[in-house]
């Protein structure tokens, strides 16, 4: 694994998908904390942001994967994040995405997991890929769905509420 255990910067069309920095915690902090959280178990407390935060970066060299912050290309503004996710929180491999407000509804989020999701697929070569939900999550089902994702009942979950969309694999 030792291959994979820095981040890796992924370019699409619109965006960079870049490794996580200090830099990047501030706003990552503030979107935790607010209700806007609250699809990902939150609003979480600062000292629970700060885990999730070191848990994304810790996950590539611990894993292979992890985080990778969107980068608009032109403005260079963070917009917000793309990750592949695993470990004893995820029962699965997991793409997951979050989008800072005012990056919402233009494709980024797309944009962005289908990069990853694809480098997941042919560079890291993982077996499967699942993104989970909370099924009030409306936006990023349609998301799921639009990957390709279908909805798998019988995969296994952390929690038993959260719906599971199957990218490839299983």
């Amino acid at each position: 694994m030792a291959e994979f255990s820095t981040a890796p910067t992924l370019e699409t069309e619109r965006l960079i998908l870049r490794p996580m920095t200090m830099a990047d915690w501030p706003e990552y902090a503030a979107l935790m904390r607010s209700d806007s959280a609250r699809f990902m178990g939150g609003p979480h407390s600062g000292d629970a942001a700060w885990g999730m935060f070191c848990h994304d970066a810790a996950q590539w060299p611990l894993m292979g994967h992890g985080a990778l912050m969107i980068e608009d290309k032109v403005s260079g503004a963070c917009l917000g994040q793309v990750g592949v996710n695993h470990g004893p929180l995820f029962p699965e491999h997991e793409l997951g995405w979050f989008l800072y407000e005012g990056a919402e509804g233009k494709g980024c989020a797309f944009e962005a997991a289908r990069a990853f999701r694809d480098w997941a697929r042919s560079v890291r070569r993982l077996p499967a890929l699942v993104s989970y939900m909370d099924p009030g999550n409306h936006r990023s089902a349609r998301l799921a769905e639009r990957l390709g994702g279908r909805l798998d009942l019988d995969a296994p979950r952390t929690d038993p509420r959260s719906l599971v969309y199957r990218h490839f694999g299983g």
